[in-house]
Parts: structure tokens; sequence; C-alpha cells
């Protein structure tokens, strides 16, 4: 079965989107920050033969011009369990396209990572997670506390205690 990798991202556009950076760089700089990011990880992770990228982008209407799946309606966990499902059977791993110190090595760790468990996340040093995946059908993430100190916590203590859950690496996303 083929390892899928999705990157999961916002089209960059001024003011729509990384407002907490804009707040501290300008908007200019958080959008040239943004799209600067995006080719970053399109680059480093798209040539890599182990893995199928495929792009999820919101707003919708913005999948066909790249080329993208679009990633539907409802919050964050909703989107990303979409996403997810959407993948043909195998493997499969979510990242962000704002994850500055990600590289193809942190993702083959990942995936092997799911040769041993069901549900694998990548956490972040804010609580938070840079990647999720799955071996199989990915489970609901319930409710969850999104972009706050407590996002990972909240979507361990609702994941389904027949899983088994392993971890990557700790990176820093941009926020």
């Amino acid at each position: 079965m083929r390892r899928t990798l999705i990157l999961f991202f916002r089209l960059p556009r001024l003011g729509a989107g990384k407002r907490r950076l804009a707040r501290d760089i300008g908007a200019m700089a958080a959008l040239r920050f943004e799209r600067l990011m995006l080719a970053q990880s399109r680059r480093r992770l798209g040539r890599d033969r182990r893995w199928a990228l495929r792009l999820a982008v919101t707003p919708d209407r913005a999948a066909w011009r790249l080329g993208a799946h679009p990633q539907g309606p409802g919050d964050l966990g909703a989107r990303m369990r979409r996403a997810l499902a959407a993948c043909p059977p195998g493997p499969k791993l979510l990242v962000g396209s704002d994850i500055p110190g990600l590289r193809a090595g942190h993702i083959a760790a990942a995936f092997r990572l799911l040769g041993r468990y069901d549900v694998v996340f990548g956490p972040a040093g804010d609580g938070g997670f840079w990647l999720v995946g799955s071996r199989h059908r990915p489970p609901g993430l319930g409710a969850v506390r999104w972009s706050s100190a407590h996002a990972l916590a909240d979507v361990l203590a609702n994941l389904p205690k027949s899983l088994s859950v392993g971890f990557a690496a700790t990176l820093d996303d941009v926020d």
C-alpha cells in the first residue's frame, strides 16, 4: 500500500491567515512568510519517492487552481479527518505548511512509527501538534480547544483507548 503525505494549508492571502504573526511583523511580512513556507514544504516533501504528496487547501474554491483537494467545511479537526479519510488505503500523515524545521527525515520517521502504532502525533512545543497520522481509518478527534496549549492533550483524551499512539519528534509550528 502506498504511503500518502498530506500538506494541509490555507491559501496565502493578505490578511487571511497568520494573524498572530502579522501582529508582530506586519501583514505583508506574514504573507511572504506563508508563501515561502508553502513553497519550501512542497519542494522538501514533494520530491521524495517514499510517499505520494497530496495537497489539501482552504478555501475550497482555491483547490482547482492549485491541483489540490478542498478541505471542506467544519472545524480544524473535521477538516483534518476528512483529508486523511480521502486518501487511498495505506498509512497516511498530515502536516501543516508552517513548520520551519520540518525535513523529509521527520516524515520518514513518522511513517516508520505507523508500522508499530495505529495513530501517530508530532507534538509541538506550544501544546499542539504539527503532524497527525493513521495506519488505517483516521479516528475522530472530538471536542478540542484548537490553537491552545491543550490541543494535543484534548485529542489524546478523546481517542478510543483501543488505539495505540506513537509520538514523532517535537517540532514548532508558526501560528
